[in-house]
């Protein structure tokens, strides 16, 4: 029984999925690629420092795929005329070629990042908000202290008194200064159109400087893998005009809420797909605290551990209640005896080659331990 070819769908010819692929690439070239088209100059200087280095090796590159194919088509068994030297071994022109042109290029590669990294330093302030327009002196950067929470951004703005959640707002053309840290494990802020990607640390602090040169809305996001709700770990930064940065801010302190220890303690549980909060108030030393890891009450802070600063406790000290070694001046400090040092004279003192010479410390055991360690010895 003859049967007929089975037709093929209209919709799925070969030069139908050919068309529809097209199609998608010219949609894709549509696209703007954030990392390349920046809106902050810190940004804008990467996007050129990853356009020079990836010229500076295609300069390789290209040359390579070209002479191989040039190679391969001039050398091919078909090609008679093609000069066969099964003898050679030695080019002084082309040993220069090769070694020489990788040789300039690596050394205008590592020229170019050496002076981009420093120019670009994250710790380093600015010195201008776009090409021609230097950062005055008086010019003061906007500070934002940023903690890294599970799943959420907090952005405390110090001299202006309040804080929000998964919500950036800052100034165009005006520098901003990051100080970051992280509250349980180690995480990245990352807004791809202002500045690089800096990590936060639970008990450090890191610096990031940035700049936004237009207004607009901008996607920030967390760029180290932190768990559950690290895919919605995403906040908008709002570049505005000074003036509508002012009522932001008016409106901020006109909320209720207020940023205390006990607030940041219920905000720092996880959570996630968090909707932006603001908090018309702030503690100042919170900060300070998140950074030690001193938040909850009865907790010594970081600093304190050291010479380096005095010993923070949330817990008032009771009345009769000794001090703590950590919060006494070091004069105030003794020694307590030391119960496991020799009695008298070492035992090797009159005879200096003894046996019991070895023997530098006594520990006296007490009476039933002792007379444990004699049955076994």
């Amino acid at each position: 029984m003859n049967r007929r070819p089975a037709r093929r769908a209209p919709g799925r010819t070969p030069f139908v999925r050919h068309l529809a692929a097209a199609a998608a690439l010219l949609a894709l070239g549509g696209c703007d690629t954030v990392v390349m088209n920046p809106a902050g100059d810190v940004a804008v200087q990467q996007s050129h420092l990853i356009v020079w280095s990836v010229v500076l090796m295609l300069l390789i590159i290209i040359p390579v795929m070209a002479l191989t194919v040039v190679f391969a088509w001039r050398y091919r068994e078909q090609n008679t005329e093609a000069s066969y030297e099964p003898d050679w071994d030695h080019s002084t022109g082309l040993e220069l070629v090769i070694w020489a042109a990788p040789l300039l290029i690596i050394i205008a590669l590592g020229a170019l990042t050496w002076v981009g990294t420093h120019t670009l330093d994250p710790y380093r302030p600015l010195a201008r908000t776009a090409p021609g327009k230097p950062v005055a002196a008086t010019q003061k950067p906007l500070e934002v202290q940023v903690v890294s929470l599970d799943w959420k951004w907090l952005f405390i703005y110090p001299e202006q008194g309040v804080a929000t959640v998964n919500e950036l707002v800052v100034p165009v053309d005006r520098p901003v200064k990051f100080t970051m840290t992280s509250s349980s494990v180690m995480n990245a802020l990352w807004i791809p159109s202002m500045a690089g990607m800096i990590y936060t640390m639970p008990g450090m602090e890191t610096v990031l400087h940035g700049v936004l040169n237009r207004t607009g809305r901008f996607e920030g996001r967390s760029g180290n893998y932190s768990g559950a709700g690290f895919s919605h770990m995403t906040f908008w930064t709002h570049s505005v005009t000074p003036a509508r940065f002012d009522q932001w801010v008016a409106g901020v302190k006109r909320n209720r809420w207020q940023l205390d220890l006990g607030t940041y303690r219920k905000l720092e549980k996880p959570s996630e797909k968090v909707r932006p909060i603001g908090f018309g108030a702030i503690d100042r030393s919170l900060f300070p605290r998140i950074v030690g890891m001193c938040v909850n009450p009865g907790t010594t802070c970081m600093q304190g551990m050291s010479h380096a600063g005095p010993a923070v406790n949330d817990r008032p000290q009771a009345p009769g209640e000794a001090e703590g070694a950590l919060t006494r001046d070091p004069s105030q400090k003794g020694e307590s005896p030391h119960i496991s040092a020799p009695k008298g004279n070492a035992p090797g003192a009159a005879q200096p080659g003894a046996e019991d010479n070895r023997n530098m410390t006594q520990l006296d055991l007490p009476a039933p331990l002792r007379a444990t360690a004699s049955k076994e010895a």
